[in-house]
């Protein structure tokens, strides 16, 4: 574990502030959560944890599954330590804050802070990871792209890129993740997915640091000053961390800066709270496309 800071879990100087991290997960104490002393049992802190590191993730842009490949390895828990002050009970919605507190040359210390929603710490703890071989088991470097991600992201950087262009020039990336989405997860025919507007459009793609796609959408002309957005699909893993609010955003903006006054789009009728929290209002009755309920939407642009 070396570089990973100490083995122990040491009282913090100061207690951890909701303010400390970064990422944050909420949740709701179950009834299951609960022991016979109506406070959640102790080793559902660390389940909770491990489950706000699935929100990290996230908020790094790295599905975890498709990015450790890529990697060339896995986190494995070395040491796990918790810390309890005050206790949860049933129905207490919880924040779940972690942070990257170091990287070594082949591990990773993550502090953990459990808050009421009061922000009352509950629980602190760290959690220690050794980046390690699959195959073997064995520790490895932890690669740069990877040490550098962690950085950037508590640094408050930006983790991923936006690109606009051409089909010819962002296909390549843009259409497996398309693929991915209204193809294999809805079910749209592969023929009415992949059209012949797609050489017309203005593509959008938000690349992370491994260059995968994170999200990606298209811009259309419908008339003289009215834009239209379509393709919008955005990395099943991923979803929750306003990246599709982001790419949306960047064709918005685009359409705004060629001038039109409006832009409209077809949307999922399971996403229309998405569109609207976007500024986006329904116009006209749902209708069936590719074999999916839709609404067309629509937003006024000001100049």
């Amino acid at each position: 574990m070396s570089g990973a800071g100490p083995s122990s879990l040491a009282a913090p100087s100061q207690p951890l502030k909701r303010s400390d991290f970064r990422c944050v997960h909420r949740l709701r104490v179950r009834w299951a959560e609960v022991d016979m002393q109506k406070i959640v049992f102790n080793a559902h802190y660390l389940m909770y944890v491990d489950t706000a590191m699935s929100d990290y993730w996230r908020a790094l842009a790295l599905p975890y599954e498709a990015a450790m490949p890529l990697l060339g390895g896995e986190l494995y828990v070395k040491k796990a330590a918790l810390q309890y002050h005050a206790s949860a009970r049933l129905d207490d919605v919880l924040e779940v804050g972690l942070r990257c507190a170091g990287v070594g040359r082949s591990s990773v210390r993550f502090v953990a802070g459990i808050f009421s929603s009061a922000g009352q710490l509950l629980v602190d703890g760290e959690m220690f990871y050794v980046f390690a071989d699959p195959a073997t088991q064995r520790p490895t470097p932890v690669p740069t792209v990877l040490r550098d991600l962690f950085h950037a992201f508590e640094a408050g950087d930006a983790v991923v890129d936006l690109q606009l262009g051409s089909w010819a020039a962002l296909g390549d990336v843009a259409g497996p993740l398309r693929q991915a989405v209204f193809v294999r997860e809805q079910g749209v025919p592969a023929e009415v997915e992949s059209d012949a507007h797609d050489a017309a459009a203005l593509h959008a793609v938000l690349r992370n640091r491994l260059g995968t796609a994170v999200a990606t959408g298209r811009l259309l002309q419908s008339a003289p000053g009215l834009g239209r957005i379509g393709r919008v699909a955005v990395d099943r893993a991923l979803r929750g961390q306003r990246w599709g609010a982001a790419l949306l955003e960047a064709l918005i903006e685009a359409s705004r800066a060629r001038g039109d006054a409006r832009v409209e789009l077809h949307a999922q009728c399971s996403a229309e709270s998405f569109y609207r929290r976007a500024g986006f209002v329904p116009v006209g009755p749902p209708f069936e496309e590719a074999g999916l309920l839709h609404v067309t939407m629509e937003r006024q642009l000001k100049a």
